[in-house]
């Protein structure tokens, strides 16, 4: 299935978005006075830290997906399966 590349870039986007948005909300998580009881990390670091790895794999899939597809339209009738 060959994406268009209306919808290849919007993906790649997306994806570009995740993977630039979370790693900054990780640093805001980790700086909060709630995420650690002394030395110890509480829950609401372990909850955020598996929302942001989550979400940010997710977005590398998505990116990848999106420049992937970007390519296979460019690549158009030259047959994208003879590039892989």
């Amino acid at each position: 299935m060959l994406l268009t590349k209306r919808l290849s870039l919007f993906l790649a986007l997306a994806g570009l978005f995740n993977v630039v948005v979370w790693p900054r909300f990780a640093v805001a998580i980790w700086q909060d006075p709630r995420a650690f009881d002394g030395s110890s990390p509480t829950a609401f670091l372990w909850v955020h830290a598996v929302l942001i790895v989550t979400a940010t794999v997710i977005g590398l899939a998505i990116l990848a997906v999106g420049v992937r597809g970007r390519l296979a339209a460019r690549l158009g009738q030259r047959g994208y399966a003879d590039y892989r």
